[in-house]
């Protein structure tokens, strides 16, 4: 007679762990979601790697850290993007890593990551609106380069 065995039950939950002060939470365009990321990575020594949670309204409900890498890369994997996206149900996301070279332009890698994640976002049903890289200063880079249209 074979011994029953014991199968786990899991229980999934998103938690807040702090939170961030910002002067707009509605993305309407680039700057605002860079002044967001900007604000959120500032003094990071190393690249990390964030996703913004959107509402269908464009509004920022949450930030989450995907990955934490070294002084010029990040490891970055489809379920880890698009994870805290599901749990907290976000309608569309904007992806954002920071350069601490201070050079925002992307890597042909940044590129190809961007293309991967907006591949599985379509398939999840989750928008990637953007790829925002923070760099020095003032200074980012948007893969989209578009205002942000609101549904109506």
């Amino acid at each position: 007679m074979k011994k029953p065995s014991s199968i786990p039950i899991y229980k999934v939950m998103l938690v807040r762990e702090s939170g961030l002060s910002a002067s707009e939470k509605e993305i309407t365009n680039p700057k605002i979601a860079a002044s967001i990321a900007r604000d959120y990575l500032d003094g990071c020594d190393r690249e990390h790697f964030i996703v913004l949670l959107l509402d269908s309204r464009n509004r920022v409900t949450g930030i989450n850290t995907v990955s934490v890498g070294s002084l010029s890369t990040t490891v970055v994997h489809p379920r880890e993007v698009f994870k805290p996206a599901m749990l907290a149900n976000a309608n569309s996301v904007i992806i954002c890593h920071n350069h601490p070279s201070g050079d925002p332009w992307p890597s042909p890698d940044d590129n190809e990551m961007f293309r991967r994640l907006i591949l599985a976002g379509e398939l999840l049903g989750i928008k990637v609106h953007d790829a925002i890289i923070i760099g020095d200063v003032e200074h980012y880079s948007s893969q989209s380069g578009v205002t942000f249209t609101l549904p109506s």
